[in-house]
């Protein structure tokens, strides 16, 4: 089957959902599967080929999608074009073959480029043509084949998004989360917007104990004549990135606002940004981390 008539979710029989995904090391079957999660598919990396079909005696649980190649202990091209022949006649299995391929010639620069060991422990050019000999049959079988001869990873997860999920809207999942400088930066955060120039809250006594999401504090920061460009450029800087990020394959985005204490500017800042990015459609969660530390450090209440 070609790069143009893909077989997907949408034309597949109700039972188990299964993608058998594979091809010559180092061509981007990782990074396949990877894009899959990120679909929805419970992802089982090589597990061993007599070991599949039990995946498939009990009900549904979902669309999986499987890695095999040649670092599976009981590998063998025979062994898995009869595990491929078994599932296909199973009437309660949805089968997908998807081969991810690649030129020997970009293989061999790829592992000249990172160094790594080919799994056959030969030179890789030998080992390279070895494992795509090996694999020629089972690529024969193939339901769906992927070239990454020319792409980037980026490329490859576009292309499996627009394979497997081709009537699904793709969307990235952003979160937006407040944190205070004075307990650092939190990890994995992709984007963090400084906003401790703004009017502090913290100095005006009626507003000390309040927070971010209390409408005086908000209405004491949008006083502050160099919020309403701020926020602007933010916003529109962020939902042009969006886009663009998504395009590239990315899955979640974590954007972050700091202040010095991390309870009235960066709170309202973040609140005001994710409420934002849900009226224009993206799936937003809000985190806001010193006021979860705060909560966390009061007494419980005494009932009575």
């Amino acid at each position: 089957m070609n790069a143009d008539t893909p077989i997907t979710r949408a034309n597949q029989s109700e039972g188990h959902e299964l993608v058998l995904v594979t091809g010559p090391s180092g061509a981007g079957r990782s990074t396949a599967i990877n894009a899959l999660e990120d679909l929805g598919y419970e992802v089982i990396d090589n597990l061993p080929l007599s070991l599949v079909p039990r995946l498939v005696e009990g009900p549904p649980v979902g669309p999986i999608a499987l890695g095999l190649d040649i670092r599976n202990r009981d590998f063998a091209a025979t062994a898995l074009i009869e595990l491929i022949d078994r599932l296909t006649r199973n009437p309660d299995v949805s089968l997908d073959v998807l081969y991810i391929d690649c030129s020997a010639e970009e293989l061999s620069r790829r592992y000249n480029q990172t160094r790594r060991r080919h799994p056959l422990g030969e030179a890789p050019a030998e080992a390279i043509a070895r494992e795509v000999d090996l694999l020629t049959p089972v690529r024969v079988r193939a339901d769906n084949l992927i070239d990454t001869t020319e792409m980037s990873p980026h490329d490859l997860k576009a292309e499996i998004v627009r394979w497997y999920a081709p009537d699904q809207q793709a969307r990235m999942s952003v979160a937006v989360q407040s944190f205070s400088y004075k307990r650092g930066v939190p990890r994995g955060v992709d984007m963090i917007f400084d906003c401790r120039f703004l009017n502090n809250p913290h100095w005006v006594a009626q507003l000390r104990e309040m927070d971010g999401r209390d409408a005086a504090v908000v209405d004491h920061i949008r006083r502050d004549p160099n919020f309403e460009e701020f926020f602007t450029r933010v916003r529109d800087l962020v939902l042009f990135l969006l886009p663009a990020q998504l395009n590239e394959g990315k899955a979640h985005l974590t954007i972050g606002f700091g202040c010095t204490g991390g309870q009235h500017r960066s709170v309202a800042l973040a609140e005001m940004l994710a409420d934002v990015l849900a009226q224009e459609g993206w799936p937003v969660s809000k985190r806001h981390r010193e006021l979860e530390r705060r909560a966390a450090a009061k007494p419980p209440t005494q009932a009575g």
